[in-house]
């Protein structure tokens, strides 16, 4: 909890204290009724309190890691609590999840995930290399059949295999420019064709 939100808390408090006794003065002669009413309207007041303080995290959690199919060949997905862009393709009819990386060249595939989609990470010919954050690496291009995501599919595509450890598969420029437009605004990417 933030110190505005903090803030705001003590406000609502004493905004309600205030109101609470200004009906413990004002009728005094019905106290029972009157206070049977007090508790009702205190509970409405804290569920909306409730609401009103919950909405963006529920809202958040619901909406995260949710593509949404925008349009005809467009498609936006949320920005993640740790700040990146995360889409799940199907490659070769197999999902496989991605961090968006405009740093990366192409896309780069963990042998996990090679080996998921139907690639054999232990057979390919490790001839490129690649410099990391981490130093260098070693890479074998490949070609995968099929790439779908939302309602766009795409055929013979090039990625490279890492012969590295990484904590996950690399969505890089590679694919993101077969997009004809490519736009991050407000906490959401959005790819159009």
């Amino acid at each position: 909890m933030t110190s505005d939100d903090t803030a705001s808390l003590i406000y609502l408090a004493l905004l309600g204290v205030g109101i609470a006794g200004w009906f413990l003065i004002s009728s005094r002669d019905g106290m029972g009724k009157m206070l049977q009413q007090a508790m009702i309207w205190g509970f409405i007041f804290l569920g909306v309190v409730a609401a009103y303080g919950l909405w963006n995290d529920i809202e958040r959690t619901t909406m995260r890691n949710q593509i949404s199919q925008i349009g005809q060949g467009q498609i936006a997905v949320p920005r993640q609590p740790d700040g990146h862009y995360y889409l799940t393709l199907s490659l070769n009819d197999t999902p496989v999840r991605f961090v968006v990386d405009t740093g990366a060249s192409e896309m780069v595939l963990t042998r996990a995930d090679a080996a998921r989609a139907g690639l054999d990470p232990d057979s390919l010919n490790y001839i490129g290399v690649a410099n990391t954050a981490n130093g260098q690496v070693r890479t074998a291009p490949v070609s995968i059949g099929t790439v779908r995501l939302g309602d766009v599919t795409d055929t013979n595509v090039r990625a490279s295999v890492n012969s590295g450890d990484m904590n996950g598969s690399l969505l890089g420029m590679g694919y993101l420019e077969r997009w004809g437009r490519i736009e991050i605004a407000n906490g959401e990417l959005v790819l159009t064709r």
